[in-house]
């Protein structure tokens, strides 16, 4: 179900209170459980579940339009899950979140109005330093056209492979399936620092990227994610298709 001009308001006007969903910076004041209250406290309580898309206790998880593009999602756990750092992520009884991530996909070309496709989707998940809001959530939208290059262009396979992005040091492995979760595919001592990115690989499976907080680099894989969808903009092709060469741009946190 889309969001209601009425919910659509109320989501934005409690979103925006310390600089909203965007922007990696810390700013005082921001309240980072703003996600929670809206999932755990409105969405959970609200009979028709607004503000959110969906809103599924039994399979752990809720659906979230973000304010940043017209077909980017969230999908976030309706139980207390801080971030990627939660040692839970990596139990055999907790939800794939990143599979119901990637089943929830087709609303991203249904927000857009255009037809995305799946080789051109991703879903990532920022590290602790690297993200605004303290409820764990995925970021469901396209990819941008030069990661999707990068990606094609390097020779990725079951063992990880260094991959450099917007000058961040990636490694990258496939594999076949989500059926394991990337959480416990990572499976780090230090979860929190890891940011982890999902998409399709070129000749099938999936592309697990996976980098690591330092120095200047938040870990927010979110910035390989374009929440214009440039790469499937049937406006942007023919503008590309003119001579008009894209601009690389960097993108909001959360």
């Amino acid at each position: 179900m889309k969001i209601g001009t009425k919910a659509a308001l109320g989501l934005s006007a409690a979103l925006t209170i310390g600089a909203g969903l965007v922007g990696c910076g810390k700013v005082p004041g921001h309240d980072r459980n703003k996600l929670w209250e809206l999932v755990g406290s409105r969405c959970a309580k609200d009979a028709q579940h607004h503000p959110c898309a969906v809103y599924d206790p039994q399979d752990g998880y809720a659906l979230l339009k973000d304010l940043a593009g017209h077909g980017q999602y969230l999908l976030i756990p309706t139980r207390k899950v801080p971030g990627i750092e939660d040692p839970s992520l990596l139990q055999t009884d907790t939800p794939n979140y990143f599979s119901e991530a990637w089943a929830e996909r087709h609303r991203v070309s249904e927000g857009y109005g255009f037809p995305v496709s799946d080789d051109h989707l991703s879903l990532a998940i920022n590290s602790r330093d690297g993200r605004t809001q303290d409820q764990l959530h995925i970021h469901i939208d396209c990819l941008t056209p030069y990661v999707r290059r990068e990606i094609d262009k390097n020779m990725i396979g079951e063992d990880w492979t260094p991959v450099s992005l917007y000058g961040h040091p990636y490694r990258a492995k496939l594999v076949q399936t989500l059926d394991q979760s990337p959480f416990r595919l990572i499976g780090a001592e230090n979860m929190g620092d890891h940011t982890i990115v999902v998409t399709p690989g070129h000749h099938g499976g999936f592309v697990i990227l996976d980098d690591v907080a330092h120095a200047l680099d938040r870990a927010s894989g979110e910035e390989v994610q374009d929440h214009k969808c440039k790469i499937d903009d049937p406006k942007h092709k023919s503008m590309h298709m003119d001579g008009m060469e894209p601009g690389m741009h960097m993108n909001g946190m959360m």
